[in-house]
């Protein structure tokens, strides 16, 4: 058998281009130091779908790379907690307002927990992100910034950035406004009077003995060492500092980030270090084709796709382009659900070098479940319209008649599109349906297909023979568009314009069922 890593070598899914992008980074520098991927979280409000499209994205080229290096090398994936950043506005849904706006200015990691529950208001928002990542099964390291601030962990690169302040500043000061160019300063001191993150400037750097001096806000000129979580740095020098301490190797950012990237890269390199390698995904867009805003509020929340569809599909979503701008909107859910099952489907009757192109293997790093589901969720979602069912046991029944041996324990996948099938009918598909009556055409077809579905067996469960039948009819009724036939099938049967081979929902429908469907349908609008 062909080892792993000489077919990932060649292999064009964009996790193993990344991939050998980063094995030429790191084969010259020797294999005892581990290779680190990070991606970052700002704790001010709670994990969100580009978390989640992080994170995920950034696994797969992880496994890419171990696949590529075959042990070589041993890899950590660092989420990193921006949470000693100063506390500048009070999100409005948030509980307790007037007591978060006494607190403006700290540290995330200094306001109180407006829900109670934890140490600090960014404890609450790291504790939420940890619950999040593991809920997923992500591998991953959690640092946060107060921490590593305070535990002298970047102690050694703060000195540098201190003895090489001008040139940080030359960097920085064409990226900003006039105005803020004479206020600026990358070290923003903590207060020890008030503990506030304080945006003043730096009035005296001395390199010597690691301490910078500036204006408190009572006025009074003070002293404080940059090292031991006395200082914060703003954030693109912050990034550098922390790529550039940390020894990162890989990070993604999206695409309103690049030019930040590029200042955070140069700042690395005067700090010493290597900027990581990378790349820019596109944004997510609404319905309309606007940016996906959280203050908006105009796009799919992680817990409201895992009420439609699982969670192998949300990755599937993410997988796919990612340097594309796509539309994430409820409309897409049952489309990327199908296109999930379809690459698990295939995933096992395919060749390795075809299976690690397969999106299949980088969702479920590089280890798919056998068992899929034998029933597509478009067949699942007019099932449940056609039974009017609202429970897991009847549209259970169905499955069974069609597939005696399958049970929700055999196929948990199924089990699990069952549960999200009916959500989606309940709230998506059956407010929105508006049947129609047949046009005489399309009468006379309708008849002459329970004429023929009666004359099957009852228990007839081949939906190719079935399906036959349909395509016969609209030939023979002389549509001149066989697509125009089915779509008055989905109108008139379902009350919508699309649904799966109709010869599938039949077969597991059911023949009577199927006929009584039809021939009520007629009568309705006879």
């Amino acid at each position: 058998m062909t080892d792993l890593s000489d077919i990932a070598r060649s292999a064009k899914a964009w996790p193993f281009e990344q991939a050998r992008a980063l094995v030429k980074r790191v084969e010259s520098r020797g294999t005892e130091k581990p290779v680190v991927f990070e991606t970052g979280y700002g704790p001010s409000g709670l994990p969100h779908m580009g978390t989640f499209g992080e994170v995920v994205r950034t696994t797969m080229v992880r496994r890419a790379f171990e696949a590529l290096i075959d042990g070589a090398y041993k890899t950590r994936l660092i989420t990193f907690s921006d949470d000693m950043d100063g506390f500048r506005k009070v999100p409005t849904n948030l509980p307790n307002q007037d007591m978060l706006a006494e607190h403006l200015g700290l540290p995330l990691t200094k306001v109180p927990d407006p829900f109670g529950e934890h140490e600090s208001f960014a404890h609450h928002n790291n504790a939420r992100l940890r619950e999040f990542l593991d809920a997923f099964g992500f591998e991953y390291e959690f640092l946060s910034s107060t921490e590593q601030y305070k535990s002298g962990a970047f102690d050694e690169a703060l000195l540098t950035m201190l003895a090489r302040f001008d040139q940080v500043m030359e960097i920085m000061l064409p990226t900003l406004g006039k105005e803020r160019q004479e206020t600026y300063s990358p070290f923003l001191p903590v207060s020890p009077k008030t503990g506030k993150v304080l945006q003043v400037p730096t009035l005296e750097r001395n390199v010597d003995s690691g301490t910078i001096v500036f204006e408190d806000e009572d006025g009074e000129k003070t002293e404080v060492p940059v090292t031991g979580g006395n200082v914060k740095i703003q954030w693109k020098p912050d990034w550098a500092l922390r790529w550039a301490a940390l020894g990162v190797d890989y990070e993604m950012s999206g695409k309103d980030l690049i030019e930040s990237v590029k200042v955070s890269s140069k700042i690395c390199r005067v700090l010493g270090g290597k900027p990581p390698d990378g790349f820019n995904y596109e944004l997510f867009l609404d319905e309309k084709g606007e940016k996906i805003s959280k203050s908006k509020g105009n796009g799919l929340t992680v817990e409201e796709w895992l009420t439609y569809g699982p969670p192998e599909s949300l990755s599937l979503f993410n997988f796919t382009k990612p340097k594309t701008a796509k539309k994430l909107y409820f409309d897409i859910i049952p489309k990327t659900v199908d296109e999930y099952i379809s690459h698990l489907s295939a995933y096992g009757r395919q060749e390795p070098d075809k299976q690690v192109e397969n999106p299949a293997w980088h969702i479920h790093e590089g280890n798919p479940p056998e068992q899929g589901s034998p029933i597509s969720f478009a067949l699942l979602l007019n099932l449940v319209s056609a039974a009017g069912a609202a429970d897991k046991e009847t549209i259970w029944g169905f499955i069974t008649r069609y597939q005696p041996d399958a049970t929700p324990e055999t196929y948990p996948l199924t089990d699990a599109l069952v549960g999200h099938a009916l959500a989606y009918y309940r709230d998506f598909v059956h407010p929105a349906k508006q049947y129609r009556a047949p046009t005489d055409q399309e009468r006379a077809a309708m008849e002459e297909l329970v004429r023929r579905v009666r004359a099957l067996e009852s228990a007839e469960s081949d939906p190719e023979t079935i399906q036959t039948e349909v395509y016969s009819i609209g030939k023979e009724h002389e549509f001149e568009n066989l697509r125009d036939w089915f779509q008055a099938l989905y109108e008139v049967l379902f009350g919508q314009s699309q649904g799966p081979r109709f010869g599938s929902f039949a077969a597991i429908y059911g023949l009577p069922e199927t006929i009584a469907m039809i021939e009520g349908a007629l009568s309705r609008d006879a």
